[in-house]
C-alpha cells in the first residue's frame, strides 16, 4: 500500500501484526484494545469506545454473511457490536465479501446492505445476482468494487444506528447482550452483558413478545435493571452474579458448578467468555476459558420447540499437567415461591414413589452410586408452589440424562437465591484431564409447566419430536418370563407362541434361559452361545415357528454381566470390573464385565451382532440385573463407571449402526434404568419387574412425568401375581396394561378359552386406539379421594380422549361422586360413553348409574372438565374405562 501518511486503525491482531512487520516510515498501525476472540478479533466495552473519538476515511468491514434480507452479519455479537461501532466513526465503507457469503446469515446483525458503500466480491458470484438492498439492482463483475447507494439517497455515514428484527424464538436488545428465546409456553432470558459466563434472568412461563425499542433501550433492559437485588449487610460489596455454572471466584459460596484441581492448585475457576454463537433459533453456544487455570469451556443451550431446556458443557485441559475433575454440574434458578420440593424414590418392584416436603434453605441433595440409573433415582427432581397437583401450580423440574452415577439437587440459599442443578457423580479420580483432553457433561433438561401434566407433557412432545423415535406402532408383545422362567423347550414355547398368536399378539421374546449353561440363575452369564442341550438345532426351529405365527422374534441378553461360573469368567477373570485385589460382593450370583476393556468390549459386541445376524432378531429385551459396587476397571482398579457408561452407550449404538432396524428395551432389575441417556439408544424401559396391576397404576402414573406411554412396557400378567401374592381380575389387569407399551407377560397355554377371547378383545381395542393411547397428551385427575384416580390420553385436536377411572382402594364415601374429566376443549360438545371391553362395572351398589349406557350422555366440554361426571363405584382394585368423542363445536 503505497498510500503516503497513512494511519491504519484496527480491531484485529493479525492484520496489526501483517501492516506492522512491513511497515513503512510513513504509516502508523493502531491496534484496539479489547477481549481477544477465537477470530483474533478485540472486541468488547474498549473496542467500541475507541473509534468513538476517530474519524476514518474509508473502513473496510469483514462479514460472516451478506443477505438482501438480514443486511451484513456475523455470529458473534461482541464482534458485531464493535462492527457497528467502526461503521459510525467512517465515511466510507467498503464490504469484501466473496461469493461464499452471500445469502449467508449470522445471528448478529452488524447494518443493512445500504450502509455500504462499496462492495466487493468474486467471480464466484452469478452476475446477475442482486448485490444490494433497496429497489437499484447492481452487477458484480471479477475484481469489480461495487459502489452501493441506498434507495432514498441518505449516505451511509449519515444514518442513525441499525434496528434488528425480532425474530419468532429469540428478542435481543439492542447489544445482543439480554436474549429472550421463546418457545412451547416457556420463556428463557440470559444476561450475556460482561466477561462471566451467562446468567438466567427467567426460566418459567411464557412473558410474550417483549419490545427492544421502546425507550431507556427495550423490555429486556428494564426486565434486567428491575432484576438486580439490593446489597444486603456483611455481603461483597458488588453483587453476586450467580451463572449457569455457579462459580466462588464471582462470590458465590453455595454448591460450585465446577470441583477439581491441578496437583491442590487452580481448585477455583474464572471462566471469561471468548466467543457467543448461535447454531439454531433457539440455542446458544458459548466458548469462555480461564487461562490462569489452563481450561477451556464450552457451554450448549437449546430452548426446544417442545419448551424443554436441554443444556450441557464441555471442559478442556489448556494448561500443562493433568487436571483432577471432582464435579462439573450446572444451575438454573427457580423462583421465591416455589415452596414444595418433590423428587422419587423406590426400591426394586416399587420403584418411582413420590416424596414431598417444604423447600427450606439449604440444598436438597439426590446422589446414586449405583453405577446405574438405580431403583431409587429421583428421575426428575422437581420444585413448585405449595399445593401444586396434575393440572394447576407452578412446576418447575430437572432431568440428568444419564446411565451411570448422578447427582440432583434443589438449593436455597439465605441470600434469596434458589437452583435446580445436577451433572454426572464421579469416582475419586475417575476423570484426570491429561493436556489437551476433555469433558463432555451429561444433557441436562429442564421443563416447567402449570401442573405436573404440563411439565410432563413437554417431555413427551420433546421425545416425540426425535427423529428416531418409535415410528412404527407399538408391537404388542408376548415375554416369556413368567410364563416359563428357566423351563424352556422347543414344544412348550411353540405352543406359546401359538395362544399368543390367537390373542393378537405381535412380537414374542424368549427371555432367560436359552443360552450356554443357563438352568438357572447361578451360572452363563458371558456365554453367549445357544445352548446346544436344549436347543440341538439352535433357535432357528422356534425362530420358524414363531415367524409363521406372524409374530416379531425377540431375545433376551444382559451383556454387562458375567457369572463366576462361566466359561468367560474362567478363561477372563481380569475382565471383572473390581477393585485392585479384591472382588466386589456378588449380586444374583454375578458380578460386572469391564467393558471399559477393548477386549472385552469386542467380545460382547461380536457376539450379540452374530446372534441377531444369524436369526434376524428383530428386538432385545438388554437387562442389567445388579449395581456396580467397588466398580474399579483396569489393572489399577480405578474408578470404572464413567467408562463403563460410556462403553455401554457405544456398545448399542455401534449394533444398531450394524443392525438397522433393531429395536432395544432397556431392562434393570425391571425399572433400574429409565432415563433419558439410554433411551437415546433403545425403544422402550421396562418400567419394573412388578407387574401387580395395583403397584402398576403407582409405578406408571409416577414414570409417566418423564416418559410417554408408548416407551413404558406394560404387560398382563397372570392372574395371581408372583411379586406381591395379590389376585386380581382379568379387566383390572389388562386395563392397567391397555394404555401403555401393551404386552403379555403370561402362560396363556394355562388360560381358559374365556380369558384368552377376553384378552383378545382388550387387544384388539387397544391396536384401534393405540395412535390415540401413544400420541396424544397424557392428563391425570386431581381427585378429592384419593382412593379413585383418574387418568387418560387426549388426542392432540382435543376431538377424542379415553379414561381409566381407577378404584385402588375403598372409599370413605359412597357412591364414588363426580370425577372431573381434563384436557378437553371447553367450546365443543361431547358424546361421553363406557368403552368395552371395560365398561363391566362391578360395585357394591343397588341401582345401575343411569348414564352408563352405551349410547351415554352430550356434553359440553366445559362441564366435563369443571364438573365431571358421576362416576361408577366400583370395588377396590377395579378400573372402568371412559371414551369421549367431539361432535360439534359448542355453540
Amino acid at each position: 500500500m503505497d498510500v503516503p501518511d497513512l494511519t491504519v486503525v484496527t480491531n484485529g491482531v493479525q492484520v496489526a501484526r501483517i501492516l506492522h512487520t512491513g511497515r513503512r516510515r510513513t504509516r502508523t498501525v493502531v491496534l484496539t484494545c479489547g477481549v481477544r476472540t477465537p477470530s483474533d478479533a478485540l472486541v468488547g466495552p474498549v473496542a467500541v469506545a475507541a473509534p468513538r473519538t476517530l474519524r476514518v476515511d474509508v473502513l473496510f468491514m469483514g462479514v460472516y454473511g451478506r443477505d438482501a434480507r438480514t443486511g451484513f452479519s456475523t455470529p458473534n455479537p461482541d464482534e458485531a457490536e464493535t462492527d457497528r461501532a467502526m461503521c459510525r466513526s467512517a465515511r466510507r465503507t467498503v464490504v469484501p465479501a466473496d461469493h461464499t457469503k452471500w445469502n449467508a446469515t449470522g445471528v448478529a446483525g452488524i447494518a443493512p446492505l445500504g450502509a455500504a458503500d462499496t462492495l466487493v466480491t468474486d467471480s464466484g458470484i452469478d452476475n446477475t445476482r442482486p448485490c444490494r438492498a433497496g429497489t437499484r439492482r447492481g452487477r458484480t463483475d471479477r475484481g469489480r468494487a461495487v459502489p452501493l447507494r441506498a434507495a432514498d439517497g441518505v449516505p451511509p455515514s449519515s444514518r442513525p444506528p441499525p434496528t434488528y428484527r425480532r425474530s419468532t424464538y429469540v428478542t435481543t436488545d439492542r447489544s445482543r447482550r439480554l436474549l429472550h428465546f421463546r418457545s412451547g409456553g416457556t420463556s428463557l432470558v440470559l444476561d450475556c452483558s460482561g466477561p462471566r459466563l451467562p446468567r438466567v434472568l427467567h426460566w418459567g412461563a411464557d412473558l410474550g413478545d417483549l419490545e427492544d425499542d421502546t425507550p431507556g433501550g427495550g423490555d429486556l433492559v428494564a426486565l434486567a435493571t428491575a432484576s438486580v437485588a439490593e446489597l444486603g449487610t456483611s455481603v461483597p460489596d458488588v453483587p453476586v452474579p450467580v451463572s449457569v455454572l455457579p462459580e466462588q471466584s464471582a462470590g458465590w459460596l453455595g454448591t460450585p458448578g465446577l470441583s477439581g484441581h491441578r496437583e491442590g492448585a487452580d481448585f477455583s475457576c474464572a471462566f471469561t467468555v471468548r466467543e457467543l454463537r448461535f447454531p439454531g433459533p433457539r440455542s446458544l453456544t458459548v466458548d469462555a476459558a480461564d487461562d490462569q487455570a489452563g481450561l477451556g469451556l464450552r457451554w450448549e443451550l437449546e430452548l426446544t420447540p417442545a419448551g424443554l431446556v436441554r443444556q450441557r458443557a464441555r471442559l478442556t485441559n489448556r494448561g500443562e499437567g493433568t487436571y483432577t475433575l471432582e464435579a462439573l454440574h450446572l444451575a438454573l434458578p427457580v423462583p421465591a415461591h416455589a415452596a414444595e420440593v418433590l423428587d422419587l424414590t423406590g426400591r426394586h418392584l416399587r420403584e418411582r414413589s413420590p416424596q414431598r416436603h417444604e423447600f427450606t434453605l439449604g440444598t436438597h441433595l439426590r446422589e446414586n452410586r449405583r453405577g446405574r440409573t438405580g431403583v431409587d433415582a429421583t428421575l426428575l427432581h422437581a420444585v413448585g408452589e405449595r399445593g401444586f397437583g396434575f393440572r394447576g401450580g407452578e412446576v418447575w423440574s430437572l432431568h440428568v440424562a444419564w446411565s451411570g452415577n448422578h447427582r440432583t439437587f434443589a438449593e436455597r440459599t439465605n441470600s434469596g437465591v434458589s437452583l435446580l442443578g445436577g451433572g454426572e457423580l464421579l469416582l475419586p479420580g475417575e476423570v484426570r484431564l491429561g493436556p489437551g483432553a476433555e469433558y463432555t457433561t451429561p444433557w441436562l433438561l429442564a421443563s416447567y409447566g402449570r401442573g405436573l401434566d404440563d411439565m410432563a407433557a413437554r417431555f413427551h412432545t420433546y421425545l416425540r419430536q426425535r427423529p428416531h423415535h418409535p415410528a412404527a406402532p407399538r408391537p404388542v408383545t408376548l415375554n416369556t418370563w413368567e410364563a416359563v422362567y428357566f423351563r424352556q423347550d422347543l414344544t412348550t414355547l411353540t405352543a406359546l407362541a401359538d395362544a399368543a398368536a390367537e390373542v393378537g399378539a405381535e412380537r414374542f421374546v424368549l427371555d432367560d434361559g436359552w443360552f450356554r449353561g443357563r438352568r438357572d440363575d447361578r451360572a452363563g452369564l458371558g456365554d453367549w452361545y445357544v445352548d446346544a442341550e436344549i436347543w440341538p438345532q439352535g433357535l432357528h426351529p422356534l425362530v420358524e415357528h414363531v415367524r409363521s405365527r406372524g409374530l416379531q422374534f425377540g431375545l433376551w441378553v444382559e451383556p454387562e454381566m458375567i457369572n463366576p461360573d462361566s466359561d468367560l469368567a474362567r478363561a477372563h477373570p481380569e475382565w471383572i470390573l473390581s477393585a485392585a485385589g479384591r472382588m466386589p460382593p456378588e449380586a444374583r450370583h454375578q458380578q460386572v464385565l469391564d467393558l471399559g476393556r477393548p477386549e472385552a468390549y469386542a467380545y460382547v459386541l461380536g457376539r450379540l451382532d452374530a446372534l441377531v445376524g444369524e436369526y434376524a432378531v428383530d428386538y432385545l429385551k438388554w437387562d442389567h440385573n445388579r449395581d456396580l459396587i467397588d466398580a474399579g476397571s483396569g489393572p489399577y482398579g480405578v474408578g470404572g463407571v464413567h467408562a463403563q457408561t460410556t462403553a455401554v452407550y457405544a456398545l448399542m449404538d455401534e449394533l444398531r449402526r450394524r443392525r438397522p432396524g433393531l429395536e432395544i428395551e432397556s431392562c434393570s432389575s425391571g425399572g433400574a434404568r429409565v432415563d433419558l441417556g439410554i433411551l437415546e439408544r433403545s425403544d422402550r424401559v421396562w418400567t419394573s419387574d412388578c407387574i401387580d396391576a395395583l403397584e402398576r397404576q403407582r409405578i406408571q402414573l409416577w414414570t409417566g412425568l418423564l416418559l410417554p406411554p408408548e416407551l413404558m412396557g406394560a404387560h398382563v400378567g397372570a392372574p395371581r401375581a408372583h411379586t406381591t401374592g395379590r389376585t386380581h381380575g382379568l379387566d383390572f389387569r389388562a386395563g392397567t396394561a391397555f394404555f401403555g407399551h401393551l404386552g403379555i407377560e403370561w402362560d396363556l397355554t394355562s388360560a381358559t378359552p374365556g380369558e384368552r377371547r377376553r384378552l383378545a378383545e382388550w387387544i384388539a381395542v387397544h391396536k384401534r386406539l393405540r395412535p390415540l393411547l401413544h400420541g396424544g397428551t397424557v392428563v391425570h385427575g386431581d381427585s378429592h379421594d384419593p382412593a379413585v384416580s383418574v387418568h387418560g390420553v387426549v388426542a392432540p385436536d382435543r376431538s377424542h380422549a379415553v379414561y381409566a377411572v381407577v378404584q385402588q382402594a375403598t372409599s370413605v364415601q359412597m357412591p364414588t361422586g363426580r370425577v372431573r374429566l381434563p384436557g378437553l376443549a371447553e367450546d365443543a360438545r361431547y358424546a361421553v360413553t363406557p368403552l368395552p371391553p371395560g365398561d363391566a362395572t362391578r360395585g357394591p351398589v343397588t341401582s345401575p348409574l343411569p348414564w352408563w349406557t352405551p349410547e351415554g350422555v352430550e356434553l359440553p366440554g366445559r362441564v366435563l372438565s369443571v364438573l365431571g361426571v358421576q362416576a361408577p363405584t366400583l370395588h377396590p382394585e377395579n378400573l372402568a374405562l371412559i371414551e369421549v368423542r367431539r361432535i360439534a363445536p359448542h355453540a
